[in-house]
């Protein structure tokens, strides 16, 4: 199966194309036994990316919303979480953010208004819960919690499967350049976001070897 495959889900057909695309090219099976999941704060978790069958868990235990750094796009995985989401009366949030490159700013400040706005418990999840997740539970504790950078950014740590020794450690560096920012100026992280933040550039001194 192609990871470009088209997934209708309205028909018997489709869903089940679209449930072993799931389970074999995105690896749900081996997310089947093992969540990742941890406290960001009171209301607020991350994890992998969540079954049908965890999803209702879920909605029964209360979680509101499912706030997902996958995108909107009709693959599989997408298809699948809406579709339950729906079925179970969780509000899904999607936001595209990528593992080894920085967001545009939109993106940051829209996850932001998220934060704001979304009714809680809310769980956070990307695919495997180790980067995506990460940085937008340390963005959470950041911008919303105010704790300091150094706290929030244990939530990208081996712990959860993240490694900054690659291209992955540029979120790290995104929290290591604001920080800096803040140790100088005093500056928030949304007033450094909207005002500073240059991921190009940014990506362009990390790779330079800027840490």
């Amino acid at each position: 199966m192609r990871s470009t495959e088209v997934f209708d889900l309205s028909t018997p057909a489709g869903r089940r194309l679209a449930w072993w695309h799931f389970q074999l090219v995105d690896h749900a099976f081996l997310r089947a036994l093992w969540s990742n999941r941890d406290q960001v704060a009171p209301g607020v978790y991350r994890s992998n990316h969540p079954s049908q069958r965890r999803i209702a868990r879920l909605a029964a235990q209360g979680v509101r919303t499912i706030v997902s750094m996958r995108g909107s796009q009709p693959t599989s995985f997408n298809l699948i979480e809406a579709d339950a989401c729906q079925r179970f009366g969780v509000t899904l949030v999607s936001h595209r953010l990528s593992a080894g490159d920085l967001p545009p700013r939109a993106e940051l400040l829209a996850l932001y208004q998220t934060f704001l706005t979304a009714q809680k418990p809310m769980v956070i999840h990307c695919k495997s819960g180790a980067d995506r997740s990460g940085l937008a539970a340390a963005l959470y504790q950041i911008m919303i919690c105010n704790k300091p950078v150094a706290v929030a950014a244990q939530q990208l740590h081996w712990r959860y499967l993240h490694f900054s020794n690659g291209p992955r450690g540029v979120l790290d560096y995104l929290l290591t350049t604001y920080a800096k920012a803040e140790a100088a100026t005093g500056i928030s992280m949304l007033d450094w976001i909207t005002e500073t933040y240059d991921p190009v550039a940014l990506t362009r001194a990390f790779r330079a070897g800027a840490r």
